[in-house]
């Protein structure tokens, strides 16, 4: 970080401050850009603000400058091209997924916000809009001096919300199991995770999906999980919505813009799916298509934002009405394990207000993160707002979970877990013992709604730990109703 960035970071209220001024004086100089020339005055400052926002913040000109919003950090420096906080990616010395030599600008942000509101632990919980590619390289200091000039985008602060955050679960007469459990919580919520096949014959997906019946209120079906190529989620998922499963659709933003993403859960709901987790998705650099092109057109909250609108208004992200409004049941993830920790809950909160019901977290290995985690949960109230389910896995021996946390972005696996792992005699079982141990701690704390199994092709284990968990009775029987 070069000594400018790190000043800026330094002295964020005070620039924070001088921002401010400056939106007070700007409209009082519209008579003067009125003698100037609205384009002969953008022809002035637009060199002075791109050499200015450079050097200081990193500016990448996007038109819509949010940095008096996001802690006088630039979202567009973010890799994965972040708006609305840190991906689950973050590495554990709080270094970018995507770019591992440099800080995640996120890290930044929280740093920049935390001067600017001393003593405060809680970070910005404003949506920032997602970007407007037409205003690339455009001022958005002449917009504020002559507000007549033709519209580019406001400010991230000016944009208010266009749904209510007041209802968050949908008043559908049609029942949808899943949804219901996670309005009443009237019990422990079991899902778990199954990635889609590397095939076009379904049976491969339903002999997997058949260890769980009984046993599970829905499954999640990934999205091209650590960027590597299956059979997409959507298609997986209303194979298993037609053989009588409740599924999950995993929806990600790394490989389609605005336009695929709605038309794909537009279509899947035409298929009966109804829940939909978004997420932003991991970096391409850690699949078996490294040399592709991401996407990140939208991060998860804006995604949440835009299927909220769809759901909620009828219409596309662009304000065109739809013929009919999808159903849907809207998921996102957290990660309360992995820097900066300061900025999740905020994020968190961001997600919620964006339209999340329900809320998956990434693996939970250290109870003590997760804890505090759900302190500050409880004190906004979110678990009131959204069901809270614990991701816990299982990983066959110590060397795989040491390969996990030094080769996949956002787990983190306290070296005594991986200890513990490596000196019993059958690592497969205590493996399987810390999991259901997990289980067990994670039930007990106050706001959880469940838990989410993870287990890359461990269906038999999983199972049999949610029957060892006490989580369901072997012969238990859960009706399946999309």
């Amino acid at each position: 970080m070069n000594l400018l960035r790190r000043w800026s970071l330094n002295h964020a209220r005070g620039l924070r401050r001088l921002y401010r001024v400056f939106e007070h004086v700007a409209p009082h100089l519209e008579l003067i850009a009125g003698w100037i020339g609205t384009s002969r005055l953008e022809a002035i400052l637009l060199p002075v603000e791109r050499a200015t926002k450079g050097a200081f913040f990193n500016c990448r000109m996007c038109g819509q400058c949010g940095l008096s919003v996001t802690g006088m950090a630039c979202p567009t420096g973010c890799a994965k091209g972040m708006r609305n906080g840190p991906c689950g990616g973050v590495r554990a010395n709080g270094h970018c997924e995507v770019e591992p030599e440099r800080r995640c600008t996120w890290v930044d942000a929280t740093e920049g916000d935390t001067r600017i509101r001393p003593g405060h632990t809680n970070t910005w919980t404003q949506r920032v809009a997602p970007r407007d590619y037409r205003l690339a390289g455009k001022s958005t200091w002449v917009p504020m001096i002559a507000p007549k000039a033709p519209a580019r985008a406001l400010p991230p602060s000016h944009h208010a919300a266009a749904v209510s955050s007041a209802s968050h679960f949908s008043e559908d007469p049609v029942v949808n199991r899943f949804e219901t459990l996670c309005r009443e919580r009237s019990s422990f919520i079991v899902t778990v995770e199954i990635s889609p096949p590397d095939s076009a014959d379904p049976q491969a997906l339903l002999r997997r999906a058949a260890v769980f019946s009984g046993l599970t209120d829905a499954i999640n079906i990934t999205d091209g999980a650590g960027a590597n190529c299956h059979m997409s989620s959507a298609a997986a998922s209303a194979l298993l919505h037609s053989a009588g499963y409740t599924p999950i659709s995993q929806v990600s933003c790394r490989d389609r813009n605005r336009i695929a993403l709605q038309g794909d859960v537009l279509g899947a709901a035409a298929l009966g799916i109804r829940n939909v987790l978004c997420l932003t998705g991991d970096d391409v650099s850690q699949g078996d298509h490294a040399g592709a092109k991401s996407v990140f057109d939208l991060d998860s909250v804006n995604l949440l934002h835009t299927l909220r609108g769809m759901r909620e208004r009828g219409e596309y992200a662009s304000g065109r009405k739809l013929e009919h409004a999808p159903r849907l049941f809207l998921g996102a993830s957290a990660n309360p394990f992995v820097p900066p920790f300061a900025e999740r809950i905020g994020n968190l909160q961001r997600k919620v207000d964006a339209g999340a019901q329900f809320i998956q977290t990434q693996f939970c290995f250290d109870l003590n993160l997760l804890e505090h985690f759900m302190h500050e949960v409880r004190a906004r109230e979110l678990h009131k707002r959204a069901a809270i389910i614990v991701g816990v896995g299982i990983l066959s021996t110590a060397k795989a979970l040491r390969w996990m946390a030094d080769h996949v972005p956002g787990v983190n696996v306290p070296s005594s877990v991986t200890e513990r792992i490596a000196a019993a005699t059958d690592q497969r079982l205590e493996g399987k013992r810390f999991c259901i141990e997990m289980i067990r701690s994670v039930r007990n704390i106050e706001g959880v709604a469940g838990v989410h199994l993870m287990g890359y092709k461990n269906e038999d284990v999983l199972a049999q730990i949610i029957v060892e968990a006490g989580l369901r009775a072997p012969a238990q029987r859960i009706e399946s109703v999309s």
